[in-house]
């Protein structure tokens, strides 16, 4: 699989459209559309084309080699993780795998500390000297703060640990990443980070937890290089929607944008970042450093060649800030807003020539391999 016997079949511009028919038209180069896209080209043997508005494939996955040759990831640290057999299968046609366990600290101000806590996060922060998981459990009951109903992120954090914890990992963190304050966030944005009483300082436990070989960028140019798929980047959907004759469509973006907006705008959380080098071995001692405090305007800091295992003499990190405008990232998890994409919903089942698909295409917040498993199971209803 090496990088260099890539043959994906681009296109120039918008003009080299004229004349051609495609069965189908791929809207976004993200894991949606390139893996509906090379099922449908390779599995039902129909022509595809891809366009996606970025001059990239790859979607927030894209990597590539920085100016210091430090492959990096342009939109934020992307980590693979699955227990689905069927999706590491699937990506495992595509490229070979690096193992690698993320690890997160915290950055408290006078110490970093495992995030998630664990028991060697409540005994630093704590000098506690819990002994076992039944001690780190206790510890954690006597500080607990019951809520019932548990409906928002912040019920269920003080329900688990109490406010204390609360206040120190999530409160300051979760108001920077989303705008919002946990207790006006669905609860499902908190309750997926765990708090555990062992010592396992990995941020996942999946079965298999890798990152392509590669690199991203690598696997999607693969997933794409397929004699009857033709990809064109750095053009707008709507540039191409009623220019291609094609049969059906799959989209991967915003719902509401595809309506135009109708009922109005979703609401979407963004990111911006700010990449830096410096001559050093080491920038810091794991991959991702959280930061917590909301006086701190970045979330999270990221060195990449923790995640990649490139041998380098120098290093090249990103600061993460989270916004309110730019290219979506995240749909933003309050009951408010999950009712009106029902109402964009009912307009996309009302359209059987669409397929939407992905983070964006159906409001959830998604990882890779779901995003992964959800477009193979919209193409096999899509065929069947």
């Amino acid at each position: 699989m090496e990088a260099e016997h890539r043959s994906v079949k681009r296109l120039g511009g918008v003009a080299e459209l004229d004349g051609r028919r495609f069965d189908m038209l791929v809207a976004g180069a993200g894991f949606a559309g390139a893996v509906m896209a090379e099922r449908f080209a390779e599995d039902a043997g129909l022509e595809v084309l891809v366009v996606d508005r970025r001059p990239h494939v790859g979607g927030n996955a894209f990597d590539e080699r920085d100016a210091a040759g430090i492959l990096v990831h342009r939109y934020g640290p992307h980590i693979f993780h699955s227990n689905a057999d069927d999706v590491v299968a699937y990506l495992s046609r595509f490229t070979q795998w690096r193992p690698y366990e993320h690890r997160v600290l915290a950055d408290l101000g006078a110490m970093q500390v495992p995030m998630p806590i664990n028991r060697t996060t409540l005994n630093r922060l704590y000098d506690a000297d819990l002994a076992d998981e039944a001690a780190a459990e206790a510890f954690l009951q006597a500080r607990a703060e019951p809520v019932d109903p548990i409906r928002t992120s912040e019920d269920v954090v003080v329900t688990r640990v109490g406010r204390d914890l609360y206040e120190t990992f999530f409160r300051g963190y979760t108001r920077k990443q989303w705008g919002l304050d946990p207790s006006e966030l669905d609860r499902s944005v908190t309750a997926r980070v765990p708090v555990r009483t062992n010592t396992d300082d990995r941020y996942f436990t999946d079965n298999f937890q890798a990152m392509p070989a590669d690199g991203y960028t690598a696997m999607f140019e693969r997933m794409l290089d397929h004699p009857r798929i033709s990809v064109l980047t750095g053009v707008d959907f709507a540039e191409v929607r009623d220019r291609v004759a094609c049969r059906r469509l799959v989209y991967t973006g915003p719902i509401d944008e595809y309506f135009d907006h109708v009922h109005g705008r979703l609401p979407y959380r963004s990111l911006r970042f700010r990449h830096e080098t410096h001559d050093v071995d080491r920038f810091q001692p794991v991959g991702v450093v959280n930061y917590p405090a909301e006086d701190v305007p970045y979330t999270r800091v990221t060195e990449y060649r923790h995640l990649t295992g490139q041998a380098a003499s120098r290093t090249s990190i990103s600061y993460e800030y989270p916004s309110a405008e730019g290219d979506p990232y995240y749909p933003v998890p309050r009951p408010e807003n999950q009712a009106l994409y029902k109402r964009y919903e009912a307009m996309a089942d009302a359209r059987p020539d669409v397929i939407f698909v992905g983070r964006l295409a159906t409001y959830r917040y998604y990882n890779m391999d779901q995003v992964v498993a959800q477009a193979l199971a919209a193409y096999r209803r899509a065929v069947r």
